[in-house]
């Protein structure tokens, strides 16, 4: 609750928070926006593959001229402004950064910048959550090696959530089930770039002016995403994933805790302490009244008599039970809250998420008959779709991670809606992303 009061002292002592942003895009735009809002913060640098682009995203967003600059890091820190170029690692090393925040959606060049950022004494708040989908129990192990801290951004759902369950626990809860919403028919599974919009809700000629990324909106649509991000909240929580994936539940708000309680007691949960995404269609199409479609969610148990009177006391929304209630954000702001987590993570040394174990895993799985030979295209593309599984499960089979499914070889023919494997494809074993992910499978336990 005292966050931005620390920010005012930062500011008033003339000690700013230091921070690097590796990847002005959209989500970096986003936190672009706020940081001229924000006391006690200085973004010393920008990298970027295009730095005329990342400056004409500051444009956009509000930034005048003088702020940004193609000066020198050591400029931009004695000018009190901002210098944009092409050059991550000079960014990282540079000692007057003392936070990065690693943007970039590309989860192998994520690991590296990860990995970078930690041998140089910087913390890290990583929003490329697919890189901690298959190896962030080990990026928060080697942070704090370093003695740094690893963190999820804020802002996206998976440290919401993470929000959420420290909130119940810490108030004495026991969490039932946790999660996000989604726009979800089962058919979505198999979407591709170029059936995106239809099933999203956009016209082709929206999507255009809007400039729109079809592969990214349909890594939402076809369950990558919403896998991706479960991953990181029961890995972070401790919390389990469904034995057989997903089951996206439709409910409204009022309903998510008579939906997501057990099945023995009328709801979807194979046992409690399990994640969900709830859906905000039904399964014939029609819209879920008061849905949670962008919004992130806790269903926690009032395990007492006294208790389950106080909710009663109090109109607390329940279950016909009365037992299970439910606490929610109907909306997450993505990049415009970014700056919680460089707060916490400076300020406090606290990481608003991170992966403490390894409880569940995202698996490329594919969307139709594959062929050997074929590259896979990754999340959101026309090959393969992502299903969240248990890691003990994913581990027995030897489940080739999402996040590492882009641009690799097929050695073999795969069915439709098959999980792939290590040995279904030619990877390159040199990569970081690589080592740590087989790493990470042969050191890290369940929580």
């Amino acid at each position: 609750m005292n966050l931005y009061a620390k920010l005012r002292q930062r500011q008033a002592q003339g000690k700013p928070i230091r921070v690097g942003l590796i990847g002005a895009g959209k989500f970096g735009s986003m936190y672009l926006a706020q940081v001229p809002k924000t006391p006690g913060l200085h973004l010393v640098a920008i990298a970027d593959l295009s730095p005329d682009q990342a400056k004409k995203n500051l444009q956009r967003v509000g930034w005048p001229q003088p702020q940004f600059s193609a000066a020198s890091i050591d400029a931009a820190l004695s000018a009190g402004n901002t210098h944009v170029g092409d050059d991550w690692q000079a960014l990282v090393r540079h000692p007057g950064v003392d936070v990065v925040v690693e943007c970039t959606g590309h989860p192998i060049a994520a690991v590296d910048h990860c990995l970078f950022a930690f041998t140089h004494g910087k913390h890290v708040v990583n929003v490329t959550v697919e890189a901690d989908a298959f190896c962030g129990p080990l990026l928060a192990k080697r942070a704090a090696e370093h003695g740094v801290v690893y963190s999820l951004a804020y802002g996206d759902q998976p440290a919401l959530v993470c929000d959420l369950v420290d909130w119940a626990r810490a108030a004495g809860f026991s969490v039932v089930s946790a999660g996000r919403g989604h726009k979800w028919l089962p058919h979505f599974a198999q979407s591709t770039p170029e059936t995106v919009w239809g099933h999203y809700g956009l016209t082709e000629e929206q999507a255009r002016i809007g400039g729109l990324n079809p592969k990214m909106f349909n890594s939402f649509l076809d369950g990558s995403k919403p896998a991706i991000e479960c991953t990181a909240i029961c890995n972070a929580t401790g919390l389990v994933a469904p034995p057989e994936g997903l089951s996206y539940p439709a409910a409204s708000v009022d309903d998510i805790p008579f939906v997501c309680r057990p099945i023995a007691e009328g709801g979807v949960l194979h046992q409690k302490g399990q994640v969900e995404v709830v859906s905000s269609l039904e399964k014939d199409g029609r819209q879920v009244p008061y849905d949670i479609r962008f919004g992130v969610f806790v269903v926690f148990e009032g395990e007492t008599e006294y208790i389950r009177n106080c909710f009663k006391e109090y109109m607390v929304r329940t279950d016909p039970s009365g037992r299970y209630a439910c606490l929610y954000k109907r909306w997450h702001l993505i990049g415009l809250e970014v700056g919680i987590s460089v707060a916490s993570v400076a300020l406090r040394s606290e990481a608003t998420g991170a992966a403490i174990g390894m409880n569940a895993d995202v698996i490329a799985t594919a969307k139709r008959p594959l062929r050997a030979g074929e590259l896979l295209d990754g999340e959101g593309g026309y090959t393969v779709h992502g299903k969240l599984l248990p890691a003990q499960k994913s581990l027995a089979i030897g489940g080739l991670p999402l996040g590492l499914a882009h641009d690799v070889k097929l050695t073999r023919d795969v069915p439709a809606d098959q999980c792939l494997t290590w040995a279904d494809v030619a990877i390159d074993t040199t990569l970081n992303a690589y080592r740590l992910r087989k790493e990470m499978e042969s050191s890290c336990a369940p929580v």
